[in-house]
């Protein structure tokens, strides 16, 4: 007689079956009498118990207890319920339901949805519009060509460049046997309407030799030049041209360029003719040697620096004013290594010492320079020039000057080094008088005229 649902006793072993097997008898038999089947171990039966008494209790330790599988006991050592009676609506021997997710996978499998969604409604506006736009012709390019704003106010550098440009060429300059047949370029400024050209001594030398010079003006017109004057000195000199239409540049003051101001540089840098560009005026009164080796003399010049980009090609044209009026001759520029251009320090002639100079050329005179009578040398401990010799009858020894005196300031130029003693008087026309200060006194000079 089979066990009750309620676990009292019957004829069968009071052990039951091991786990895992089934009693012959049991599976043969069918029906609706037949038990379902149970993976659970049953509990013995308990022969002293009273019928209809609850089974025993164990401690937790002794039998743990474990998740039931659907469709079997919810408490080790009960039968499972019947099949009239599952708690959940699933047969037994059908496989389990996958486990529930996490809501918040859930959350974030819906905001994937929503976001590629969101993505596919817009990717798809773009591409509407973008077929819209091809359609239409290309959206704005399909738009007609606006006017031309004729009206539109001229920024200052516009004015200048209109101003300047028609009265500057492009020098182009083949040398001669003298020079071995070298070829160069430069830039020049037209000074008067009859074809006068006022450009760098450098530019020009190597066609002094038999060599040939041609000016490309601003309008493509190209007439051959020939040179007038030249004085390597002040790295100047004089070209006539023969041309109809020539406009002559306009000559502003270089005494009262100031620092800091702004102005711009015409010219053709690397052959680039009718090039425009613009800086301001960084320094005044340095002494660099332009048109020849380093520490020459005779090229040692009092110079405007500038960070307007001048590079080779440049030498020979104007620095203007905001005015359009040439303050400078763009002549050398500082690089970082051989072969280098613009690093933005850029040094050129100022006008008034290039004026007096090409004035005496156009005249076909010889060029007249300023001299002190002495040789210097730096004095790198206290800073200044300092007198080596004095030549006899000369301006400094008519003013008093001896050797070893040290000279720091002529006229309001701080004097550094001798170079820099050099270009100062350089920059003074011949009779001039200056006021040397001294380290020891102040002695009034009148220069002398080589």
């Amino acid at each position: 007689m089979p066990a009750d649902r309620t676990g009292a006793a019957s004829d069968e072993p009071a052990g039951g079956l091991p786990p895992g097997q089934h009693d012959p008898d049991r599976t043969a038999a069918t029906g609706a009498d037949a038990d379902p089947p149970t993976d659970r171990w049953e509990v013995p039966a308990n022969p002293w118990a009273r019928p209809g008494a609850p089974p025993p209790e164990y401690p937790g330790e002794r039998y743990p207890t474990y998740p039931a599988p659907y469709g079997s006991a919810h408490h080790p050592g009960t039968a499972a319920y019947p099949a009239d009676q599952q708690p959940y609506p699933y047969p037994t021997g059908v496989a389990q339901p996958p486990p529930s997710r996490p809501r918040r996978t859930i959350a974030l499998i819906v905001g994937g949805l929503i976001l590629a969604l969101v993505a596919g409604a817009i990717g798809g506006a773009i591409g509407a519009d973008i077929s819209r736009s091809s359609a239409s012709g290309g959206g704005v390019l399909a738009d007609p060509v606006p006017e031309v704003e004729s009206d539109l106010p001229m920024t200052p550098v516009e004015a200048v460049a209109a101003r300047v440009l028609p009265s500057v060429v492009q020098l182009r300059v083949e040398g001669g046997a003298g020079n071995n047949g070298g070829r160069g370029e430069g830039s020049g400024m037209v000074i008067s309407d009859d074809g006068l050209i006022l450009t760098n001594n450098h530019v020009v030398e190597p066609a002094a030799a038999g060599g040939t010079l041609r000016a490309v003006l601003q309008d493509g017109r190209v007439a051959v030049g020939s040179i007038v004057g030249q004085d390597p000195q002040s790295d100047v000199a004089l070209v006539r041209i023969q041309a109809a239409g020539l406009v002559p540049v306009e000559l502003g003051n270089s005494d009262g360029v100031r620092v800091g101001q702004q102005v711009t540089a015409i010219g053709s840098p690397l052959g680039l003719g009718g090039s425009v560009t613009t800086g301001i005026v960084s320094a005044l009164d340095r002494a660099v040697s332009v048109g020849g080796e380093a520490g020459n003399e005779s090229t040692v010049l009092n110079a405007i620096q500038t960070d307007a980009a001048i590079n080779p090609g440049n030498s020979g044209g104007p620095l203007v004013d905001m005015e359009g009026r040439v303050v400078g001759i763009n002549s050398a520029i500082a690089t970082a290594g051989p072969g280098g251009g613009s690093i933005g320090v850029g040094f050129s002639i100022p006008m008034n010492q290039a004026r007096r100079i090409a004035d005496q050329l156009r005249n076909g005179g010889p060029a007249t320079h300023a001299v002190l009578g002495v040789e210097v040398t730096d004095d790198p401990q206290l800073g200044g020039a300092r007198i080596q010799t004095v030549t006899p009858g000369g301006a400094a020894e008519q003013a008093g000057l001896v050797p070893q005196d040290l000279v720091v300031r002529l006229g309001d130029q701080r004097i550094s080094t001798g170079t820099d003693l050099q270009a100062a008087v350089r920059s003074q026309p011949p009779g001039a008088s200056v006021e040397l200060q001294l380290q020891d006194r102040t002695v009034q000079v009148t220069l002398g005229e080589q």
